[in-house]
């Protein structure tokens, strides 16, 4: 293959061609023939020579050229590419360091190695600007939908034709039962596109709950135009799924418009993932009444929120337990998946005889704390007094309004109340005194007697143990570990103690130890004020 004026402009024709079948730019197509030029060359004239080819890009001629830098005297390593300043000065008038001199070289005649050679830098040229193109066109398809062909199955997964390249269907990402053979049309879901050692690889997904909302987004005009949302999908593959949605339009019903005349469009998606049975519920923002709808076709009779721990007690009558689980726990699950919340789920039953439990339970403590009978220790509790602090501390007119008490009786209540938690306190600090807590903790402002016994059990003695306590570890918390949400129990959870709370306690023991700078903690909410009277004005 010399590279003569007869097939000169075959260079710039088989460049054209190539970028065409490749939809990749001419331009990095000459690039790559120059770079096989030069690699041929140098194998003709020296490895050790920096041959260098540049291709005209009207005329095609290959012009070859050897170039020698100048550098310093002690800096030559390579002598067929390098010169010192003395052995440039026949080719330049003052030369430097730094400078290049260019001198043309006939062209070669490339033998058949050396066209083999050529033609797989060519290739491989080729094949890396393809591939930067298809990660530059997929990324941005990342988590819509796209149609393909199969090709092949390989170890489970399926090699997808998707035009311009080539995408996996992992066998963790397909609806169970289906099947597919090679040339059968498939519509799956773009989840991931990365490079990797072999290329960019492009990730489809047919059982990824986003699937199915992109499904209804082609399906319903107005989840499209913006007009009804989709605030969550939950999705158990091939089985059944949930999907929450809201209407911007009152005149539109969210649900009705999902599904469609005579369930046309919910059908379609339906049909799409084999068969997935699908409950299409309205969204609300009071997490109850949400929590209900996404428990359909379950009756629910009540619900009982615990915002700090993310969990929620849902009670249902007897007759409706096994449908508000669903089969394996299925319905429950997905429900659960919908609104972000761990759910508990109990029979009305269950919910009376927990209550009774809990009546009974603080009946008990009125009958042995204040000597009373069991018939006024259920008063109190029948009226919502819950502790014993209530008792003392309330004003005097709350109890004054249970039926059958007079002054006298509710001044007797509170005094034995006071003197009962009186003398829990002092038992609770000789304990926590015993137990080596020390003075600093004592003054500290903020716990109780209670509470310091209960730190001391823990280990926690003196204030500065105390400062380095986190505040989950004292205010309890929530740890998700392997998808399970884990409890972690604090030390001082039992007294009802907030997070908040225990944040607080914490960074004032640190002030007043020195280890904060009172000011770093004004300094956040001065900034926080001074935002809030901006956006005022």
């Amino acid at each position: 293959m010399a590279i003569t004026s007869a097939n000169q402009l075959e260079l710039l024709q088989t460049a054209e061609a190539v970028a065409r079948e490749k939809m990749i730019d001419p331009e990095l197509v000459i690039q790559a023939m120059e770079d096989s030029l030069a690699r041929a060359a140098k194998s003709r004239y020296g490895a050790e020579m920096d041959i260098r080819v540049a291709i005209d890009r009207k005329t095609g001629r290959a012009k070859f050229t050897r170039v020698r830098t100048v550098v310093g005297d002690d800096e030559v390593e390579n002598y067929q590419a390098q010169l010192t300043v003395e052995q440039a000065k026949p080719f330049l008038a003052e030369p430097a360091v730094g400078d290049e001199i260019i001198d043309e070289v006939p062209p070669v005649d490339l033998g058949r190695i050396a066209a083999q050679s050529a033609k797989q830098v060519i290739l491989q040229k080729v094949r890396e600007a393809e591939r930067d193109r298809q990660y530059e066109e997929f990324k941005d398809r990342k988590g819509t939908i796209i149609n393909g062909v199969v090709k092949r199955e390989e170890y489970g997964n399926i090699i997808v034709d998707i035009g311009r390249g080539e995408a996996i269907l992992r066998r963790n990402e397909r609806i169970g039962r289906e099947s597919f053979r090679p040339n059968d049309r498939i519509r799956s879901y773009i989840k991931d596109v990365r490079h990797e050692p072999r290329g960019p690889q492009v990730f489809l997904s047919r059982t990824d709950p986003q699937f199915m909302a992109e499904l209804f987004k082609m399906e319903v005009p107005e989840i499209y135009d913006g007009i009804i949302e989709i605030k969550a999908v939950a999705r158990d593959p091939g089985s059944r799924a949930k999907i929450a949605v809201i209407s911007y339009d009152n005149s539109i019903d969210p649900v009705g418009a999902c599904v469609g005349m005579r369930g046309s469009r919910v059908q379609a998606v339906v049909g799409e993932l084999q068969g997935e049975k699908i409950d299409i519920i309205p969204w609300n923002a009071d997490q109850a009444t949400f929590l209900v709808n996404a428990l359909q076709p379950a009756e629910v009779s009540k619900v009982v929120i615990d915002e700090e721990a993310n969990r929620i007690v849902v009670v249902v009558p007897d007759e409706q337990l096994s449908l508000a689980i669903g089969r394996r726990g299925q319905n429950v699950r997905l429900a659960s998946q919908l609104t972000g919340l761990d759910i508990d789920i109990m029979t009305e039953a269950d919910e009376s005889q927990r209550r009774q439990a809990e009546f009974a339970e603080r009946t008990k403590l009125f009958v042995d704390s204040l000597d009373l009978d069991e018939f006024f220790a259920q008063l109190l509790v029948a009226e919502g007094f819950t502790s014993l602090e209530e008792v003392a501390y309330v004003d005097l007119d709350e109890l004054l309004a249970i039926e059958g008490v007079d002054e006298g009786t509710a001044g007797e209540l509170q005094t034995r109340a006071r003197e009962y938690l009186e003398e829990q306190a002092r038992k609770a600090m000789e304990a926590a005194l015993a137990l080596g807590l020390e003075q600093s903790l004592i003054d500290f402002e903020g716990l109780t007697p209670q509470m310091l016994e209960a730190l001391a059990k823990d280990g926690v003695k003196t204030l500065e143990d105390f400062a380095t306590c986190a505040d989950w570890e004292l205010a309890g918390g929530w740890t998700t570990m392997n998808g399970q949400r884990v409890k972690d129990e604090g030390i001082l959870e039992k007294f009802d103690m907030s997070l908040e709370e225990a944040q607080h306690l914490v960074m004032t023991a640190r002030v007043q130890l020195g280890w904060v700078d009172p000011s770093e903690l004004e300094a956040p909410k001065a900034e926080a004020g001074d935002d809030d009277e901006e956006a005022e004005a």
